[in-house]
This record gives structure tokens, sequence and C-alpha cells, in this order.
């Protein structure tokens, strides 16, 4: 009963290969993007980090000009 449902009515021989090369496809496609995602994940977290140490660096001198300004009264 089993193998009748495997062979497919004879059309078995065509079917699994072609399902085995599509899911190996597929499996071979989400290792590739996941390790491509990994990746951009890294170098966007280092981009970020950088503008984020840009970005306090100009924060700190803003407020130390602030803080200038105001303790010098004319």
């Amino acid at each position: 009963m089993i193998i009748e449902l495997l062979n497919l009515g004879g059309y078995g021989y065509f079917v699994w290969p072609a399902f085995i090369f599509t899911f190996g496809s597929f499996v071979i496609l989400f290792i590739r993007t996941k390790k491509e995602l990994t990746r951009l994940e890294k170098i966007y977290l280092k981009e970020s980090k950088d503008a984020q140490s840009i970005q306090t660096e100009e924060i700190r001198g803003k407020k130390i000009a602030a803080q200038v300004l105001t303790s010098h009264s004319i």
C-alpha cells in the first residue's frame, strides 16, 4: 500500500527527484541568505556604533559650549 502511494502511479520516479532537488535548493538558499544577513548585520552594527560615537562626541561638545556660554555673564 505505501509502496503504491510512493510510486504515484508510475510517476514517482519523476516526482521524487524533482521534490528532492527543490527541497535541497531551498535549503541551500536559506543557508546562503542567513549567512549574508549575519554578515550585513555585523557591518550595520559596526557602522551604527561608529556613527553613535560621533554623535555622542558632538553632543558632549555642544553641552560644554552651552555651559561655557551660560557661565560667563556680561
